[in-house]
């Protein structure tokens, strides 16, 4: 399957330097960061909003009021 993507030129430039040291070429790399993504993915099974993102499940809604005092 082909997916095409659009990244900017700093990102690009970012993704051809960890490429390069990884010895990868820039399409392999970016294959390595989505399979890994995958991977993580099917890992996080703890989280009541079922979120396949875990920075999403770190800053959601549902947690950011529980720490906050309630005013009387």
């Amino acid at each position: 399957m082909d997916i095409t993507i659009k990244i900017g030129d700093e990102e690009a430039s970012i993704l051809r330097r960890r490429a390069k040291k990884n010895m990868l070429n820039l399409r392999e790399q970016v294959e390595d960061i989505v399979r890994r993504s995958c991977v993580n993915a099917k890992k996080i099974t703890t989280s009541k909003t079922k979120s396949d993102d875990r920075l999403v499940d770190i800053f959601s809604r549902d947690k950011r009021g529980k720490s906050r005092k309630k005013k009387k």
